[in-house]
């Protein structure tokens, strides 16, 4: 299995909605930007966010077991897919890449 990797590369807020629809709560998401993570055997990579994991993990499995080319040809590296989390209020895009077979 190839090791993926995982890198958040835009980071978005939509605070009208936020303020329409969202109760106040205190820990929202604390990713950064160019934050990285190496998933290993399709599995989840410590310290990654459990629901943005739900949201790429069909993605990372795929890649790591050497499928890509999603959706016929949608990204110009056809080992990788762009990816959002599904918080409706603040999403976060990943890139996620298979890697080299070592």
């Amino acid at each position: 299995m190839r090791k993926v990797r995982i890198t958040a590369v835009r980071k978005t807020e939509y605070p009208d909605l936020m303020a329409r629809y969202e109760n106040p709560i205190e820990h929202t998401c604390d990713v950064c930007l160019g934050q990285e993570w190496i998933s290993v055997g399709g599995r989840r990579p410590e310290g990654m966010c459990p629901s943005a994991w739900e949201s790429v993990r069909k993605f990372v499995r795929s890649l790591s077991r050497g499928e890509g080319n999603f959706y016929d040809g949608w990204m110009q590296n056809p080992m990788s897919a762009m990816i959002s989390c599904n918080d409706g209020f603040r999403p976060v895009s990943f890139l996620l890449e298979a890697l080299p077979e070592t």
